[in-house]
């Protein structure tokens, strides 16, 4: 690639990295503050929080793989070098799926309106577990994401880069395959939360549906705070898909890379769509939370008015 491309791609992704840091910085650091303050953490916040830590780490993870291929392309010339990365970028990618579809849960109990007594059961306990549930889907995230390391020097560049028939040509196929069936079930594995996030969005419309329903049978001619809510669950959920299917496809595209020579441009065009979905979905998750938009708007009062009253988000 040329050096103005090389420039351009990198401030795009330097763009993109900063807003999300910001963005999910601020989420953090509303809660911890309100954590302190009050010396409880609301369960949403909880999650909320966890969620905006981990799309810091993949922020990170996916920058510093973008500059290093930009940069210094040597650095992977080793196996265990990239699967480092890979490990870290596997258990930040799964983080983020499991949290969120915790918070589409969360979502669906807290809002959603039905009456069988496991649903009942289910969001009466929900608070409490709220801790456990994290906890499980960071183990669960470390665990999955062990078998990147299995094969921990192997050398797929320099594999990539042998054309004639020899025996590393043979045991680099042999590896390339192991590695390609472990990165095929690991993403597979992906869609177990997702698929929790469409059935709490489903059922989210159901529950709308059925809302409205009754509504229309009472004759009440307007929306209710039920139907908000049931609205603003349902486009933080929709939003999340979305964004994660785009976020999904590139990251595909990065994993299989290492078998595709001269593949770079398409690595770092990947790689600054992935950051669209941990840098946007922050701020529609702020926009979503009542609490998080009264403090942005009071800090944007704050630093567009001069000597200007900073008020209390709480």
């Amino acid at each position: 690639m040329s050096d103005e491309v090389d420039n351009t791609l990198m401030i795009i992704a330097a763009g993109e990295f900063s807003v999300g840091i910001l963005g999910n910085a601020f989420i953090g650091l509303v809660n911890c503050m309100d954590w302190m303050k009050n010396r409880k953490i609301a369960s949403v916040d909880l999650i909320l929080t966890s969620l905006a830590i981990s799309r810091i780490c993949l922020l990170c993870i996916i920058i510093f793989d973008s500059f290093t291929l930009v940069l210094y392309p040597d650095v992977y010339s080793t196996g265990q070098q990239m699967r480092i990365l890979d490990f870290f970028w596997t258990l930040t990618n799964h983080l983020n799926v499991w949290f969120a579809a915790c918070l589409s849960i969360f979502y669906f109990l807290k809002i959603a309106n039905f009456f069988h007594p496991f649903f009942l059961w289910m969001k009466w306990r929900i608070d409490r577990v709220i801790p456990r549930i994290l906890l499980v889907c960071l183990v669960l995230s470390v665990v999955i994401s062990l078998p990147v390391t299995e094969n921990w020097n192997d050398d797929f560049r320099r594999c990539i880069k042998v054309k004639r028939k020899t025996n590393l040509t043979l045991r680099c196929r042999e590896n390339k395959d192991q590695y390609v069936s472990i990165k095929v079930c690991l993403n597979l594995l992906t869609l177990v939360p997702l698929s929790v996030s469409l059935i709490s969005f489903f059922l989210l419309i159901l529950s709308l549906w059925r809302h409205t329903r009754q509504m229309q049978l009472s004759a009440t001619g307007f929306r209710d705070a039920s139907i908000e809510a049931h609205m603003g669950a349902m486009k933080a959920v929709i939003s999340f898909l979305l964004l994660f299917l785009a976020y999904y496809l590139s990251f595909l595209v990065v994993t299989f890379s290492y078998f595709i020579p001269k593949s770079d441009l398409a690595v770092i065009v990947s790689e600054l769509i992935a950051l669209i979905y941990p840098s946007s979905h922050s701020f529609i998750l702020i926009l979503g939370n009542t609490k998080l938009r009264q403090a942005f708007l009071s800090m944007l009062c704050h630093l567009y008015t001069p000597g200007g009253y900073y008020s209390d988000y709480t």
